[in-house]
């Protein structure tokens, strides 16, 4: 007998070896559908991960941040797919999750240009609702999503079904061109996303990415409506686009990581200087008083 122990403490006995899917499926067909990875004695494994002794085992849904970010690095998977129908010349380079979403590197005999992202996004949608399976081969690290085949990280989704809220939003580059996505939960986080931010986080380069992105988070949590700029372009070309339509820049750099402060202005151009995280929310979302 194999004895799966859940997060609730509760212990199941399975009489032959079975997959993580399986585990959900014994749970409630809706764990099940919404399943997106597993953890199986706290490692991060994919849905069709056999089990074949005793485990603690919990099912990861895209309501957690790690399901997130697995369906942000299977929307850039589904990228390259998307990509590589398009313009089969491509050549692939890498991608990953990034922040409130992904990228894909290309390399182009012909420079892509902005106005193309949405033939590659309608094209990503076509295979999302084709719901093409998403399974590790026997190679370490490569995946194969429907016919097409590319080296990834892990865990990926099982399917593309569950990929539906997600845009593509930048291109960068020229011969080595990046295109950037964000990908979401649900169309209403998408929309959120999507709504004009109070607050935009730059970092200078990608060495600060996980700290900039953790104060996006923050500046969320305490009812900001924060955005994060983590793309490689020049932190003067960021400041440029975004200091135009956006009333506050916090700029991320080493120091700023190391003391764990952010540098602030405003898009009028008054410098705050720099500043702790509770210091900034303070600041633009001040505690409201009661009257008497």
């Amino acid at each position: 007998m194999i004895h799966i122990t859940l997060p609730d403490g509760s212990l199941r006995e399975y009489d032959q070896p079975l997959t993580v899917y399986e585990v959900a499926a014994t749970i409630s067909l809706g764990l099940a559908n919404a399943a997106v990875a597993g953890r199986v004695d706290g490692v991060l494994v994919d849905c069709g991960f056999l089990i074949e002794g005793d485990a603690r085992v919990s099912i990861v849904t895209p309501q957690e941040p790690d399901g997130l970010e697995i369906l942000r690095r299977s929307c850039a998977l589904m990228l390259a797919m998307a990509v590589k129908q398009l313009h089969p010349n491509a050549q692939l380079r890498a991608g990953s999750s990034l922040g409130d979403g992904f990228f894909y590197e290309f390399a182009f005999q012909r420079s892509l240009t902005l106005a193309e992202l949405p033939l590659i996004e309608a094209r990503m949608h076509a295979l999302a609702a084709t719901n093409h399976s998403i399974r590790p081969t026997e190679r370490l690290s490569l995946y194969r999503l429907g016919d097409f085949e590319s080296f990834a990280a892990g865990p990926h989704v099982p399917t593309t079904k569950v990929l539906q809220a997600f845009a593509l939003d930048h291109i960068s580059g020229t011969s080595q061109q990046r295109i950037y996505g964000t990908c979401w939960s649900s169309q209403q986080e998408l929309d959120n996303w999507r709504a004009p931010p109070q607050v935009m986080v730059v970092n200078i380069d990608e060495r600060q990415t996980a700290y900039a992105h953790s104060v996006t988070e923050t500046l969320r949590r305490r009812g900001l409506r924060a955005n994060s700029d983590l793309r490689n372009e020049k932190i003067s070309h960021k400041i440029r686009q975004h200091s135009r339509k956006v009333p506050y820049l916090l700029v991320v750099g080493e120091k700023e990581k190391e003391g764990r402060f952010v540098s602030i202005r405003s898009s009028s151009g008054e410098d705050f200087g720099e500043k702790g995280i509770e210091a900034v929310c303070e600041l633009l979302n001040p505690p409201k008083t009661g009257g008497v």
